[in-house]
């Protein structure tokens, strides 16, 4: 007569899932704040031009986006060869620049505005006359904070050759 009894066959005892929805809630925690969410659907070529004095932009938030250039080969056919204006995700003229500007001003906290950058994004093929033709646009909505969106490098050779 014994007291105490051997356990027979006693395997592995069953895995905890109570810590499983934390672990799960971390994860999705963590890819929601890592992620980045693009905000524009190119619809225009945009290989930057190269400059070398090149100074980053602070306050990303504050920054309204131009984008100039050919269509690409999937617009082509509607929107043919010529340099065009993109605002958001739609081709837009440029007489539309001025209602644009605005109202990416008005969404901007008011004591910010002042500090808002227009950012021109071009294709280093569009011609230097539609560019012109924005500014005078920009100017006419009172946004003289201009920017121009480049590539670090020093190249500079005549590609036409």
């Amino acid at each position: 007569m014994s007291k105490f009894k051997k356990k027979s066959g006693g395997g592995t005892p069953a895995i905890s899932t109570a810590s499983l929805p934390d672990i799960v809630f971390m994860l999705l925690f963590f890819f929601m704040v890592t992620t980045v969410m693009r905000e524009v659907t190119l619809k225009v070529k945009n290989e930057k031009p190269f400059a070398t004095e090149i100074k980053k932009l602070e306050r990303k938030s504050l920054v309204t986006y131009l984008y100039v250039g050919k269509p690409k080969a999937a617009y082509a056919p509607q929107l043919g060869t010529e340099p065009v204006l993109q605002l958001d995700d739609a081709i837009a003229r440029v007489g539309e620049i001025q209602p644009f500007v605005i109202a990416a001003r008005e969404e901007i906290n008011e004591a910010e505005r002042p500090l808002m950058t227009v950012s021109i994004k071009a294709d280093e093929d569009v011609k230097m006359g539609f560019i012109t033709d924005i500014k005078q646009e920009l100017r006419k909505a009172n946004s003289l904070k201009i920017n121009y969106s480049t590539r670090k490098g020093e190249v500079f050779e005549d590609r036409r050759k």
